[in-house]
């Protein structure tokens, strides 16, 4: 992952000049906020998320803005049903979609063909192997209907730190020693929290989550959250849920903030 560059500056120097982005910021996102008729909560570093009920319905799930990338900020985002989403040079916009799409990994269905690729063993899936290569491969993947990413510079490097703490992981598929797909997400409590997926070669990314199934079930990991409904996850057993019920399954599901163990780091025996 790439972090993002900063000017050499004093340490009194660099927190004014810190204060005042993040006040131009701030002010030029309220500005435009207002402008378009769109009001929801800006937040400081040590202000608490307001109630998932507080969301706006349009854009779907937009419920704060502002406050930083923090680990401390981040799992505490996730276990409320929360996850950062937004484009280089806007604030921090946090979201909380409603409905929630989400696997039960009792629920992964998986096709003839693809069921087929895992039993001839076409890719070589491991864990936690090559997890920078697998952000910076999401972040330059082109999706359909987007113009550039969302897994900005701030994102990439936020997300490598909660790698280090042994909260985020990717998996990989390979073939002839190049990494072809994989993904990438957040492990709390017994929920999995996708994040995104990339493939190079057709069904790559889908054998990777296949691994995901058996290692999550393996562990008794119940609930993938997969955020916004897509054709490509309903079509192996994702489904929309509403708000309370999953921020009601993530109080059954987590009941610590440490990161899970035991997360196998290399390759994985395909099921």
């Amino acid at each position: 992952m790439v972090s993002r560059a900063h000017a050499a500056l004093s340490s009194d120097e660099g927190v004014a000049n810190s204060r005042s982005r993040a006040s131009d910021r701030r002010a030029r996102f309220r500005a435009r906020s207002y402008s378009g008729s769109l009001v929801i909560p800006w937040l400081d570093v040590n202000d608490v998320f307001p109630p998932l009920a507080a969301a706006l319905r349009e854009p779907n799930g937009l419920l704060a803005a502002g406050a930083d990338l923090s680990p401390a900020r981040l799992i505490d985002a996730y276990r409320r049903g929360i996850y950062p989403w937004y484009s280089e040079g806007q604030p921090v916009l946090w979201w909380s979609p409603d409905p929630r799409m989400v696997l039960f990994v009792d629920e992964f269905r998986m096709s003839r063909s693809l069921a087929k690729r895992v039993r001839r063993g076409e890719f070589e899936v491991r864990c936690d192997s090559a997890f920078d290569r697998v952000i910076e491969a999401c972040a330059a993947a082109p999706r359909e209907g987007q113009r550039g990413t969302w897994i900005t510079s701030e994102m990439i490097a936020a997300y490598r730190r909660l790698h280090s703490l042994g909260y985020a992981h990717s998996l990989e598929a390979w073939r002839d020693g190049e990494i072809v797909g994989g993904l990438y997400g957040v492990a709390l409590g017994n929920v999995f929290f996708g994040e995104s997926m990339f493939t190079r070669v057709t069904d790559a990314s889908k054998v990777c989550l296949a691994a995901l199934v058996a290692l999550l079930q393996h562990r008794g990991t119940a609930l993938i959250d997969c955020q916004q409904e897509t054709a490509h996850l309903a079509s192996m057993g994702a489904r929309p849920i509403a708000r309370d019920a999953f921020a009601m399954k993530l109080g059954e599901l987590i009941h610590s903030s440490r990161p899970p163990g035991d997360w196998r780091n290399g390759p994985l025996e395909q099921q």
